[in-house]
């Protein structure tokens, strides 16, 4: 039996709209509340963070929302991207499961960020906005959000967690080839840094105090935004852009996925793949899988607590209904970098809390084992995030060989490793450990938390 391998959508099947899952959840999210009086916040209260549009996104109960025309021409860059059915894993495993990946590699910055880093950049500049401050922690989003500044003529300021910007230093070099400042975090910058460095003059850093840093200075700048890689609503829902197209694809094939897997840092990547899917199961009755695979050293989602918490370590930001290990839990300086984040979105948490979705936590060396088999098989090297996902897929593929069942297992592929060669290198070397974490590291942070549980 013959089939594509290789699947492609023409220019004019890229989606039109964003998929927005809050139409459709049985259970809506819990409100964001303010740091200061603990009350659900109003649209002015993140109006010094974020452009007007944004925030009505983030709210929005409508199911779809409208890609700009001006969005649209710069995805034309490099969407549609490619599905692939991974044929020689296959064979490698010896699965009866059918494998598909979508692939967001092709992007210009390599991975699937550009997605929404492409609209909040548009969003911003049709508002006047000069400059933009983020976080990133292994330089995935910090590369997007600056290739996308690019575009639309924006100053950008990248607070880059300091143990990727030492291990990754061409993705510093990225960013500062698309215009983008990049300081590692915590710096002395910032009155969030400077109290950090106090505390730990060697700190490695976390995303959540580059968060901290990156909104301090927009909060603190008249003509400066902050801008979110994950987490957030409307990020979330920019990212359906990824399950939409895979869903027009495996159309083609006449498969139809009986689990989606997608690593997990904040929840940008699996929501991307996993939301127009799971629209199946709240509309039709389906029952897809979808599984959100996180590291072990950062297991927010398998053994963090549901609760109202920070999204950033100093306490800077809205409190956020979430799966958290607490705001100032401070990961291990694993490889992927992007995946060392202390919570969850509130969709995600939402849905896991209900039981809608589900978690798995796997170890770093496991995970490397996993992507070079896929390198070898399929001749893309995976970012070390991609790895997480990668790890999970061949699981279930040989979960599928011992029972004798024919499932079709769909991943998305969010980037490559080619300005990650230094982490396959330590797992080469054989300098990559795995990280058990004791009940007291896990939760002596959530011990400290004044925020208020959620119900």
């Amino acid at each position: 039996m013959s089939f594509a391998k290789k699947i492609l959508l023409n220019e004019s099947d890229m989606p039109e709209n964003y998929y927005n899952i809050q139409a459709d959840m049985p259970n809506p999210t819990l409100p964001p509340l303010h740091p200061g009086t603990k009350q659900p916040i109003g649209p002015e209260d993140l109006a010094p963070l974020f452009p007007m549009e944004l925030i009505k996104q983030e709210v929005s109960k409508e199911r779809y929302i409208e890609i700009p025309d001006e969005v649209r021409e710069v995805y034309r860059m490099y969407r549609p991207t490619p599905l692939y059915r991974a044929t020689n894993l296959e064979k490698m495993l010896d699965t009866p499961a059918k494998i598909y990946y979508k692939y967001e590699g092709v992007s210009p910055a390599g991975s699937h960020k550009p997605n929404t880093a492409i609209a909040q950049a548009f969003y911003n500049k049709a508002e006047g906005v000069k400059k933009l401050t983020t976080e990133t922690g292994a330089g995935q989003w910090g590369s997007a959000l600056s290739f996308a500044c690019a575009q639309f003529g924006i100053d950008l300021e990248v607070y880059m967690v300091k143990i990727s910007y030492e291990q990754k230093p061409y993705r510093k070099v990225m960013m500062n080839t698309w215009g983008a400042e990049v300081i590692a975090s915590p710096s002395n910058k910032t009155n969030s840094g400077r109290q950090i460095l106090e505390q730990d003059p060697n700190s490695p850093g976390s995303l959540g105090i580059a968060i901290s840093e990156a909104v301090e200075r927009a909060a603190t700048s008249d003509d400066t935004k902050y801008s979110l890689g994950s987490v957030l609503n409307h990020v979330l829902m920019h990212q359906t852009v990824i399950g939409q197209e895979a869903i027009k694809q495996l159309e083609m094939t006449g498969d139809f996925p009986d689990i989606i897997i997608a690593p997990f840092g904040g929840g940008s990547n699996f929501a991307g793949i996993a939301f127009p899917f799971l629209r199946y199961n709240f509309q039709e009755g389906k029952n897809i899988r979808c599984i959100a695979v996180e590291p072990a050293s950062c297991p927010k989602l398998t053994k963090g607590e549901f609760r109202y918490d920070f999204g950033d370590t100093v306490g800077l930001t809205p409190l956020i209904p979430m799966y958290t290990l607490g705001h100032t839990f401070v990961p291990a300086p694993i490889h992927a970098g992007g995946l060392r984040y202390h919570g969850a979105g509130a969709i995600i948490s939402q849905l896991l809390k209900d039981k809608l979705i589900e978690a798995v936590a796997l170890q770093q060396i496991e995970c490397f084992e996993a992507g070079v088999k896929f390198a070898k098989a399929e001749g893309i090297i995976p970012a070390p995030e991609a790895n997480h996902g990668i790890a999970q897929v061949i699981r279930e593929a040989l979960k599928a060989k011992e029972e004798g069942t024919e499932k079709t297992i769909l991943f998305n592929l969010c980037g490559h490793g080619y300005f990650d060669m230094s982490a396959y290198q330590d797992y080469f070397a054989g300098n990559l450990v795995d990280h058990e974490l004791t009940d007291d590291e896990l939760y002596s942070d959530l011990r400290k938390l004044e925020t208020p549980p959620a119900a």
